[in-house]
């Protein structure tokens, strides 16, 4: 897509740190493209970022991602050049002109980039759920200009992520922005992290001052799957992507899968459709503005039926105080579970939606019938 493309960006380097993360970023002929962040997970040796780095610069990424220090899963598996790779990492990236980002997991690696001058820093899925460490990288970091991005925890915590974000603030630190990498699954997925795209949207709700990036390449866990996710990402807003690149990914140190060449990102942002941002006014689209209305109107009669449906709850909790009988009646649950569930899906809806909704009014049922029974002192278990 032409207004993708990379060659128009202007490559002057900023005076200063601050700024250089973006929700978009401007081209030369006055349009706009999401912010791209690009790199190998690991820097393995200069040969192989050399190749990696040359192939990236015609496409102009906003920042080069480099894994220094690799938290790995398992111990005696490559962990990362370390510090004394990261001043070769600095000095290819400088003689390029391009910007460098690394992730930090410890106050002494937070120091190391400090010290070589390394343009932003982010904190791993495996850090960011970890309070203490959080605040220590903080402490380190308060004072300097440095940006910082904060990927989301492994588990599924909307507000464990948004700490994260006002740990930092709290610390002094400002620039800030966040990244989508996906949670940990708990069974067998299609993808290496479940992307529960309704935790992001949540949190870009509360903070839609922060710039929001996707990292497809975490999330999928395979190549060939990062270019739809890519264009998922534009769909749902966000404000860019960290894609893992690699010169030749078979032959990669670490996560080889889900490295995407240079050329095949170059394939893949050509292939990207933005869309429309600037949506304030929408009232010349008719049929739009029908639907949406026809949307409030059955939304309205759902909450309709909904209050209705929770009053008998109630008077079915007076019944059973009355008879002596037990709130939960585990039979009438699993037919209940059931049977709606068979329903909805005759009626063309997801299961796992019917699941989610029927536990969630089957949870509101319970509670409501608990204040029957004691009114005073039992809350509903969440």
């Amino acid at each position: 897509m032409a207004n993708l493309s990379p060659v128009m960006l202007s490559m002057e380097p900023e005076t200063s740190k601050l700024g250089i993360l973006r929700k978009s970023v401007q081209l030369a002929n006055g349009a706009s493209r999401p912010f791209l962040i690009a790199g190998p997970c690991s820097a393995e040796t200069p040969a192989q970022l050399e190749l990696t780095l040359n192939g990236l610069l015609p496409l102009a990424p906003d920042l080069i991602r480099a894994g220094i220090w690799k938290p790995r899963t398992r111990p005696n598996r490559f962990e990362g050049v370390g510090e004394e790779g990261l001043k070769w990492v600095r000095e290819m990236t400088l003689e390029r002109n391009l910007r460098l980002a690394v992730e930090v997991a410890q106050p002494p690696q937070a120091e190391a980039a400090l010290k070589f001058g390394v343009d932003v820093v982010w904190i791993g899925a495996r850090t960011t759920v970890n309070p203490f460490l959080v605040d220590e990288l903080g402490k380190v970091l308060a004072g300097s200009p440095l940006p910082v991005m904060v990927k989301n925890p492994i588990n599924p915590d909307l507000e464990l992520w948004l700490g994260a974000v006002e740990r930092l603030e709290a610390l002094g630190l400002r620039e800030l922005a966040l990244v989508h990498r996906g949670f940990s699954p708990f069974e067998r997925s299609p993808y290496r992290n479940m992307p529960q795209w309704e935790i992001p949207i949540e949190l870009r709700r509360r903070r839609p001052d922060l710039p929001m990036y996707c990292d497809p390449s975490h999330i999928t866990g395979d190549a060939r799957l990062v270019p739809e996710f890519a264009q998922i990402a534009l769909d749902l807003c966000y404000d860019g992507w960290m894609l893992e690149v690699h010169h030749d990914p078979s032959r990669a140190w670490s996560d080889p899968n889900q490295q995407l060449t240079p050329d095949q990102l170059a394939v893949t942002l050509n292939g990207l459709k933005l869309r429309k941002t600037d949506f304030q006014d929408l009232s010349n689209l008719e049929d739009l503005m029908q639907l949406r209305r026809e949307v409030d109107q059955l939304d309205h009669d759902l909450l309709t039926l909904l209050s209705q449906r929770l009053q008998l709850s109630h008077r079915l909790g007076e019944i059973k105080k009355e008879f002596d009988l037990p709130i939960l009646q585990p039979r009438r649950w699993e037919q209940i579970l059931n049977t709606r569930t068979s329903a909805g899906q005759a009626m063309g809806l997801d299961a796992s939606f019917l699941i989610k909704w029927l536990q969630i009014m089957h949870q509101e049922s319970i509670r409501r019938q608990l204040e029957v029974y004691r009114p005073d002192s039992v809350q509903a278990p969440k």
